[in-house]
């Protein structure tokens, strides 16, 4: 797979882009990135999952 790269003019148009895409991963896998995080940080979810 190839990997895109994207140069942002300030940090801020950067940090829009991560939120916005943030919330499309949460809206797809039904689940907030603070929960996701905890979960995988204390191994309720494994990598495999992560891949699905």
């Amino acid at each position: 797979m190839r990997k895109q790269v994207i140069e942002y003019t300030s940090p801020l148009d950067a940090l829009i882009a991560l939120v916005k895409q943030l919330n499309v991963y949460e809206t797809q896998y039904r689940v907030e990135s603070e929960e996701f995080f905890t979960k995988y940080s204390q191994g309720e979810i494994s990598d495999d999952e992560v891949l699905v």
